[in-house]
C-alpha cells in the first residue's frame, strides 16, 4: 500500500526580530555658569544633560524621584529649585527600536541662589484724597468698642484725621471735642481686604511727637473674630510712646506671653530723629521666626524654643494696622498738646 503526503505552498515563515541592545551610553551634565571659581554654577540652578548611545533611538531622563521625561534628541534641560548647594541624582535611559533599554546615572552638585522676594501688595499713597478703599478699612469709635488700653481718642475716617497728601498717608491726632471724647485720630486696617502668611513687610514712616502720643505699625491674626486675642497672635512691627520719645519698640503677643515676659524680650532701639526723618520699619516673618529691622538693620527676633499654639500662633494669615492713639492706662497726655501727625510714605509686602 502506498501513502502519499502533500504540503501547502502557501505556508509563510515569520522571522522574529532579534533584540537590539543599546551600548556605549554616555551622559554629560553641564551646570549653567560653572567655572573654576563657581564649580556649582551661577545660582540659576539650570543644568543641561546630553546623552548618546549606539543603537538608541530615544532617551529618558529622571532627576531624583521625579517622573521620567523622554525625547529623541538626547538633550534635557532642568532647573533645580532648592536654594543653596545640593546634590541631584540624574538617571538616563537609552531605548532601542526593539524597546530594549540600558541606563546610567550621575550625581551633580548645583548651587541655587536665594530668590529675591516678590512684591505681592503695596500702597504707595500717590493719589491725594482719602486712602484707597479697596485696600484700607477703618475702626471707628473708642476703646469702648472692644479695643484700647485706656486710650482717650475717638477714631474717625474724616479727612481731618486721615488723608493722602503730597505722596504720603497722614494720620492726624488732634485735641478736639468730638463724640464725647477730647481727642480724635484714625486707625486703618486691611482686615477683610488683604492678609497673608509669611513674608516681609516694609513701612517707611515719620512718627508723631508729643507726650501722650502712641503710634503703631502692627498686625493681628485674621482669625481674631473666631479665636479672640491673644490667641490670634499680635505682631508689633513698630510702637512708639511720646513720653519716651527716642525709643522705638518691637514686640509680640501670644497666649503665653504679652510683650516682655520671662525669657522673651522686647526689641528697643534708640532713634533721635524719629519725627523729623523717615525710617523703614520692617518685619521678616517665616515659619519659625519673627525678625524685626529698622532701615534694613536687624534689631530683634522672636523664636520660641518650644513651639505650641500658645507660644506660636503665627502660622495663619495676619492683616495690617496703622494707627495713632493718645493716652493710656499707664501714662498721661501733655495738657498743652494740640496736634501731631504720623506720615507713611509706603507700605509694601513681599513673599
Amino acid at each position: 500500500m502506498l501513502i502519499s503526503c502533500s504540503g501547502s505552498s502557501d505556508d509563510t515563515i515569520v522571522e522574529v526580530p532579534k533584540n537590539i541592545i543599546p551600548s556605549n551610553l554616555v551622559l554629560q551634565i553641564n551646570i549653567s555658569g560653572s567655572s573654576s571659581s563657581n564649580p556649582n554654577g551661577d545660582g540659576s540652578g539650570v543644568i543641561t544633560c546630553n546623552a548618546s548611545a549606539t543603537n538608541a533611538i530615544s532617551f529618558g531622563f529622571k532627576v531624583g524621584t521625579e517622573a521620567e521625561v523622554k525625547n529623541t534628541t538626547g538633550i534635557f534641560n532642568y532647573t533645580c529649585t532648592k536654594e543653596g548647594v545640593n546634590d541631584y541624582l540624574v538617571t538616563v535611559f537609552a531605548y532601542s527600536s526593539t524597546n530594549d533599554v540600558i541606563s546610567d546615572f550621575k550625581k551633580v552638585t548645583v548651587f541655587v541662589a536665594e530668590k529675591e522676594p516678590q512684591l505681592i501688595w503695596s500702597d504707595e499713597f500717590n493719589t491725594n484724597g482719602a486712602p484707597d478703599i479697596t485696600k484700607w478699612g477703618y475702626d471707628i469709635g473708642t476703646g469702648n468698642n472692644g479695643w484700647g488700653n485706656g486710650e482717650k481718642q475717638f477714631y474717625t475716617q474724616r479727612t481731618d484725621n486721615v488723608k493722602v497728601e503730597d505722596g504720603v498717608l497722614k494720620i492726624i491726632v488732634k485735641k478736639e471735642n468730638y463724640q464725647n471724647s477730647e481727642y480724635t485720630s484714625a486707625r486703618l486696617l486691611t482686615k477683610g481686604k488683604f492678609d497673608f502668611t509669611y513674608g516681609r513687610v516694609d513701612v517707611k514712616a515719620k512718627l508723631p511727637t508729643g507726650y501722650g502720643t502712641w503710634p503703631a505699625i502692627w498686625m493681628l491674626g485674621a482669625n481674631i473674630d473666631t479665636v479672640g486675642w491673644p490667641a490670634c497672635g499680635e505682631i508689633d512691627i513698630m510702637e512708639h510712646w511720646g513720653y519716651n520719645p527716642t525709643i522705638i519698640s518691637s514686640a509680640t503677643h501670644t497666649p503665653s506671653c504679652s510683650g516682655g515676659c520671662i525669657n522673651t524680650s522686647v526689641g528697643e532701639t534708640t532713634i533721635t530723629d524719629y519725627n523729623t526723618a523717615f525710617h523703614v520699619y520692617s518685619l521678616e516673618w517665616s515659619e519659625n521666626e519673627l525678625k524685626f529691622f529698622i532701615d534694613n538693620v536687624y534689631k530683634y527676633s522672636y523664636k520660641p524654643s518650644v513651639k505650641t499654639n500658645s507660644t506660636w500662633p503665627f502660622y495663619a494669615p495676619q492683616f495690617l494696622i496703622l494707627n495713632v492713639a493718645i493716652g493710656g492706662s499707664w501714662f498721661t497726655i501733655d495738657p498743652n498738646f494740640t496736634e501731631s501727625v504720623m506720615e507713611i510714605d509706603y507700605v509694601r509686602v513681599y513673599q
